[in-house]
């Protein structure tokens, strides 16, 4: 999403443009998204909910959001639905693949980018979720081409890292033999660890306490576990709680037709679930222009970064990428054109 709204900023500002795109299609994960793009309702909010993140690039996304949104709308497609469906936040859902075409102009496909070239350059390359998956022994919940190519290329330039390199932000999913394709991305997450006990192959408990309402402090806590693994153990009167538009039964259908382990005992119901990667939260240090910085704090000349290139944003908790995508994407834009 960050590199096609960069695009699309640029050419609005009468700037030539090259988009490459190394997969055989452009959308990135997006594509494979719920499409919802949201922020927390303050800046103290985003603070709580994210402690070690950049609070200049929390405000930011807090304070540009609402006008990149609206601007979203007039240059793509309308929003399908202007709420997100969680009281804790504010955005609007799109509908992916619509907005994926209505973005994605002049692209070229199966191009990836092997050098930085002399002109201003927006890195967008998704971060490292693909590399962090294969050396986590863990599947991935994203698009395939993510491998850290932008940041290995700006590190060559000088530019310092921001945030955790080993932080993630992933979903419980149901674990193998279970088949989940790209299409089953959003449908198959089971998200519903606030009703489960979540133990072990031998029964034992593997996480202390309530898990965090986006349920990522749990998916970290699951990806610690031998192969990446645990199960969750619901009570059957829980199966009737609701999870935003779904049950707790439907998520544990979905995950028994993808072909997961779903064992029925007396009275519970346990499913083998496995952390799946979505992205990095570690990345590129960038400042509020989406400017790459060097190890001084300064700018790399004409090296910009958006979306999860960028790290440092949600560091320790949970935060929006289609959000970072679409501030960082506008600010990148703007500033190298």
């Amino acid at each position: 999403m960050a590199g096609l709204v960069a695009a699309a900023r640029l050419r609005e500002l009468g700037k030539p443009v090259r988009l490459l795109e190394k997969g055989d299609r452009p959308g990135g994960s997006m594509l494979l998204s719920s499409g919802v793009v949201w922020r927390h309702r303050s800046l103290e909010a985003f603070r709580e909910e994210c402690p070690g993140g950049d609070p200049v690039l929390q405000r930011l996304i807090v304070e540009r959001l609402d006008d990149a949104l609206d601007w979203l709308e007039r240059t793509a497609v309308p929003a399908t639905e202007r709420e997100t469906g969680n009281p804790r936040t504010i955005g609007r859902r799109f509908d992916p693949h619509r907005l994926t075409d209505a973005l994605a102009r002049d692209v070229s496909l199966c191009e990836p980018l092997t050098e930085l070239p002399e002109e201003p350059v927006v890195l967008a390359t998704g971060g490292f979720a693909v590399r962090l998956a294969r050396e986590r022994g863990l599947p991935l919940r994203a698009a395939p081409w993510s491998e850290g190519d932008g940041i290995r290329l700006a590190q060559e330039r000088g530019a310092a890292f921001a945030g955790d390199l080993g932080e993630f932000y992933g979903r419980a999913l149901p674990a193998p033999p279970a088949r989940v394709a790209e299409q089953d991305f959003v449908r198959a997450a089971q998200l519903y660890g606030r009703f489960a006990t979540v133990v072990d192959d031998e029964g034992r408990p593997v996480f202390a306490g309530e898990p965090s309402w986006s349920e990522t402090d749990l998916a970290q806590v699951i990806a610690r576990q031998p192969g990446g693994t645990a199960w969750y153990r619901v009570d059957t009167a829980a199966l009737g709680e609701r999870v935003r538009d779904r049950t707790v039964a439907d998520m544990v259908g979905v995950a028994g037709e993808l072909g997961g382990e779903v064992r029925r005992g007396d009275g519970y119901v346990e499913v083998k679930i496995v952390a799946g990667v979505t992205h990095t939260l570690g990345g590129l240090r960038v400042d509020d222009r989406a400017r790459v910085l060097d190890g001084e704090g300064g700018p790399v000349e004409g090296l910009y970064a958006a979306g999860v290139d960028a790290g440092g944003i949600a560091t320790g908790g949970y935060a929006s990428g289609l959000a970072t995508a679409l501030v960082l994407g506008l600010a990148a834009a703007e500033s190298a054109g």
